[in-house]
């Protein structure tokens, strides 16, 4: 979304940050449970978890992930069906990627990390896809729009 080289990164900023703010406190409430340090635990480790997120968005998944979605969606289809391929792309990669950052982040570089990796996979995605789809990107575009609205062409 967004029509300038800086709107495009903006957007990727805020969707970045939305999913690593939803999936730090899931992860968060998942192994600790819901207590008052919730919060103060996210604040302390979102920063590292979305400075590695952004990175792999930016760097790797987000190209990759265009490059695949345009080979198989043509770019004058539908704009939700764009949407949703794009969505649902980034959440698989990202869960898969980030999925390994958290499982090294909970055991270390063991053995354990990689027993755990499988888990933490279907844990993360099944709250991904959904965060992603339902509220992220909504609340993000709708933010977006309003912070850059679009320029209406005189007719």
């Amino acid at each position: 979304m967004g029509e300038t080289k800086l709107q495009k990164n903006i957007f990727t900023l805020m969707m970045c940050f939305g999913m690593v703010f939803g999936m730090t406190l899931y992860n968060i409430i998942l192994h600790n449970g819901f207590s008052a340090g919730v919060f103060t635990l996210m604040f302390k480790e979102i920063w590292l978890v979305f400075i590695i997120a952004f990175l792999l968005d930016f760097f790797v998944v987000g190209p990759i992930a265009k490059k695949q979605v345009f080979r198989i969606v043509k770019p004058d289809t539908n704009k939700i069906k764009i949407i949703l391929c794009l969505a649902s792309t980034m959440v698989v990669s990202m869960v898969l990627l980030m999925s390994v950052f958290g499982s090294v982040l909970m055991e270390g570089f063991t053995l354990n990390a990689l027993k755990i990796y499988p888990e933490t996979v279907l844990l993360n995605f099944v709250a991904a896809l959904p965060l992603n789809l339902l509220i992220v990107s909504p609340v993000v575009r709708t933010l977006f729009v309003k912070i850059f609205p679009p320029e209406v062409a005189n007719s």
